[in-house]
């Protein structure tokens, strides 16, 4: 299949990309898969008999996923903008319009997905993911959580892209039993793509934005110390002490979902990073009583790193591209 880049990077050379060049694939690890006549992907109203998924999806370059499914349309409308792909015609509609778990939009080579609250709202739509992904015969794709949390010693506002995902006992690791046995996988995610996002933020030069490890809980209210939920059987103090621990060992951030996303993309070979901003210093409180117009404001940091990140890419992609297409040059 041959795509204009102009689509996909108005800015930069007339050129062509091949997409049937194969680089780094997309690796499901299930060989019962190879029996199914047709995979449902159940939550995403999608299926390998009921849709063309390389048609659909097969020039995926970067998907980025959060939590929300207003935030994810929001970051497809942001990145047509920035990839001056905007059509006035269309309201870019939800794939998974079929059902009412996720929402998925596509602009492009970019997928935008929303994956819910938590480790199991987001384990599911990853499984369901990567099968897509591996239907179309993807190549080279990176992936970025786009999302908010809770800070610690940082400045609400501040951007944090993860460095490692740590548990609620500060350890790079994420356990799930499967067949009443405990299976441990690690957590780590792709530092050279965290330095290039960190990069980018200092060439944006518009937020602070910090490498850190993250720390993932169970739970937004006793899970991260807090103070404020239906129950606490602990004191202030011994918020304060844990959290400065947590400080210690390098963690400057708290969310919910970066121990299986981290986990589920080194298996599948993704390349993968989380990038977050917070919305307060849980050192200082538990509530947020920022402003709503202000909460907006920091939302969109993310949005706007991972934005200036991809059409980076995009411009690299296409200059390499018209230099190996045009070696008389040389």
């Amino acid at each position: 299949m041959i795509l204009h880049a102009s689509k996909f990077f108005p800015f930069a050379f007339e050129i062509l990309i091949d997409c049937s060049l194969k680089f780094f694939p997309v690796y499901v690890h299930n060989p019962h898969l190879d029996a199914l006549k047709d995979d449902i992907l159940y939550h995403f109203s999608l299926g390998t008999g009921s849709h063309n998924l390389p048609a659909m999806f097969g020039d995926v370059k970067f998907v980025c996923v959060g939590g929300s499914p207003w935030r994810m349309k929001s970051f497809t409308e942001f990145i047509a903008a920035e990839l001056a792909m905007e059509d006035p015609k269309s309201g870019y509609p939800n794939i998974c319009a079929g059902t009412d778990r996720y929402a998925m939009y596509k602009v492009g080579p970019v997928l935008s997905v929303s994956h819910g609250m938590g480790i199991p709202s987001i384990a599911i739509m990853l499984h369901e993911l990567i099968k897509l992904l591996h239907h179309a015969h993807c190549t080279d794709v990176t992936i970025i959580r786009i999302g908010t949390s809770g800070g610690i010693g940082l400045e609400p506002g501040t951007v944090v892209v993860t460095k490692q995902s740590v548990d609620a006992t500060f350890l790079p690791k994420f356990e799930q039993v499967i067949l009443g046995k405990t299976v441990v996988r690690s957590t780590d995610l792709d530092q050279s793509l965290a330095q290039e996002l960190l990069q980018c933020s200092k060439g944006l030069n518009q937020f602070e934005t910090v490498i850190g490890n993250t720390m993932c809980t169970l739970d937004f209210y006793e899970g991260q110390a807090r103070l404020d939920g239906a129950f606490c059987s602990y004191t202030e103090a011994e918020k304060q002490e844990y959290l400065l621990k947590a400080k210690e060992a390098g963690v400057c951030n708290i969310e919910m979902e970066s121990s299986v996303f981290a986990a589920m993309c080194k298996l599948s070979g993704l390349q993968a990073a989380v990038v977050c901003v917070t919305l307060l210093d849980r050192l200082k409180g538990d509530q947020l009583s920022s402003s709503h117009e202000v909460l907006n404001n920091y939302q969109l940091r993310p949005q706007i790193l991972v934005g200036s990140y991809i059409k980076k890419q995009l411009k690299i992609i296409g200059i390499f591209l018209y230099i190996t297409q045009n070696t008389s040059y040389l």
